[in-house]
């Protein structure tokens, strides 16, 4: 069963925590309880394929869906069709003691297909499940690769219409794009005047409004959310670091047993959260290693317990980490406090009030105790770009080089020798004009139109440019909506006819 963070709501199941996104009172569903893998389970997942290792590690978190359901829809999400490489999520030794688990192989070039290509089908069975009769309005924040992902995964799926709003100068040319060119009769796609916490904090608006949640019911419709408060979105994720594990136990890189760091580059704290629930569970993790950009809040509340993003908001090389309101956090405090859900509700309102709060330091020991946290300027992650290139042949985009060189300033502080496993989240094909700069000099990209670039990076790094990148430079432009940050509940009440 599943309860809110801020506890004031009743216990539901999966199938109706997945429907709902984000609870009424305004926490973030998580699991009563933990599942802890029995010891054949880990040797068990190393002979199976992607879809079959989610399927076990699902299974354990979606009790009130059937064996029969849960295979289908990891069948149909993991399928060749949608992933270009046979192992899904695919873990490369690139040096001595370092490996990169490479979750962009699936249709939008980005580890957000690792779940959005699963969620929209659990979401679908859910539904029909808890017997909603509602049309479903997915509302999503994005900074850049949710919501080419959630527009790709939810396109034409019945009872289900998704409206993405986006920083109007906060994504790179190549993800506008993938969003701004997305077909389906579904969808709708919509820049905001502002950064991506704008538009988050705009979502979190609507989602909490009463008074228009109650407008929608009697019309209708309901609220969810596909961004990763919704478990829906968190629960595929904690998949991939069995996997990775699982395949490096196989390939005889590590024994059964021994313990792995995971480095992840870091933004709404999703992704490296859903490597705790893993450690939780019993999976062998020493550290996950939180890497940052020059938005560096969480580096600095992992390090002193202070979460304030009353500070200056930078553009990066590493967009989908220009975040300054790190929604999961709040997941992760609520384990390590042992569930006190009016500590998480005063925090919570301390960060609304006055944009922080402060924790103690008992509870900061036990966060310091996981997460090890680093940070690194652009001028740092196009010169890592480079130097890995250069040393090992392996092209990184600009997320996987901050991790990269986060986990190696750690290495050094630290001495920990632990195998490091980089989460590599997106291809360097997404981010061209960055890696093509790092590896062949502000020239090479100087002139060049965003597909040129596409092409002059597939030939210096020897690798074929994704089909779906390179489509894009025929497809029409669709959507071309804008609205202010204060604008977005309006633009929602138009788009579903509600204005009175």
């Amino acid at each position: 069963m599943y309860l809110s963070t801020r506890g004031t709501v009743d216990r539901l199941t999966a199938a109706q925590a997945i429907a709902q996104g984000i609870a009424p009172d305004g926490g973030l569903y998580v699991p009563e309880t933990i599942p802890l893998l029995d010891e054949q389970a880990l040797p068990r997942l190393i002979s199976l394929n992607y879809a079959e290792r989610a399927a076990a590690i699902l299974r354990l978190f979606l009790t009130d869906y059937t064996a029969a359901e849960i295979q289908a829809c990891v069948a149909a999400a993991y399928s060749s069709e949608k992933f270009s490489h046979p192992a899904v999520a695919p873990v490369t030794k690139v040096a001595d003691g370092t490996f990169a688990l490479e979750l962009w192989h699936g249709p939008t070039s980005a580890f957000k297909d690792m779940a959005l290509q699963l969620l929209p089908r659990l979401l679908s069975c859910a539904l029909k499940k808890i017997g909603e009769q509602a049309e479903i309005v997915i509302l999503v924040a994005t900074s850049g690769d949710t919501g080419k992902a959630a527009l790709e995964g939810f396109k034409d799926v019945e009872q289900i219409r998704v409206m993405v709003f986006y920083p109007e100068n906060g994504v790179s040319q190549i993800q506008r794009l993938q969003m701004v060119t997305q077909d389906g009769a579904n969808l709708q796609v919509i820049a905001v005047k502002g950064n991506f916490d704008d538009a988050q904090t705009g979502v979190k608006q609507i989602f909490n409004d009463g008074v228009f949640n109650a407008q929608l019911a009697n019309s209708g419709f309901k609220l969810s959310s596909a961004n990763s408060i919704n478990w829906g979105r968190l629960v595929p994720q904690i998949v991939y670091y069995f996997s990775a594990y699982a395949d490096l136990v196989r390939d005889k890189y590590i024994t059964l047993g021994s313990m792995v760091n995971f480095v992840v580059p870091t933004g709404n704290f999703g992704n490296i959260l859903a490597g705790y629930y893993a450690k939780l569970m019993g999976l062998p993790v020493n550290k996950l290693i939180c890497a940052s950009n020059s938005n560096n809040v969480l580096t600095d509340f992992l390090t002193t317990g202070v979460y304030s993003r009353n500070r200056q908001f930078y553009k990066t090389y590493s967009p989908s980490m220009d975040i300054l309101i790190s929604s999961n956090l709040e997941r992760l405090l609520y384990h390590v406090t042992g569930g006190d859900s009016a500590q998480i509700g005063r925090w919570m309102a301390g960060l609304n009030a006055n944009g922080e709060y402060r924790i103690s330091n008992e509870h900061l020991a036990a966060i310091k105790e996981v997460f090890p946290a680093g940070w690194i300027s652009d001028e740092e992650t196009a010169a890592t770009i480079g130097r890995v290139h250069g040393e090992y042949g392996y092209a990184l985009d600009p997320h996987t080089a901050v991790a990269w060189q986060v986990a190696e300033n750690y290495r050094r502080q630290s001495g920990d020798r632990t195998p490091n496993i980089i989460v590599s989240t997106a291809s360097p094909f997404k981010f061209n004009a960055t890696v093509l700069t790092a590896l062949a000099g502000t020239d090479s990209f100087a002139g060049k139109s965003e597909f040129a670039a596409l092409h002059a990076l597939a030939k210096l790094i020897n690798q074929p440019v994704p089909t779906a990148l390179a489509e894009l430079e025929h497809k029409p432009v669709r959507h071309t909506a804008v609205c202010g940050k204060h604008d977005m509940l309006n633009v929602v009440k138009a788009a579903l006819h509600l204005v009175e």
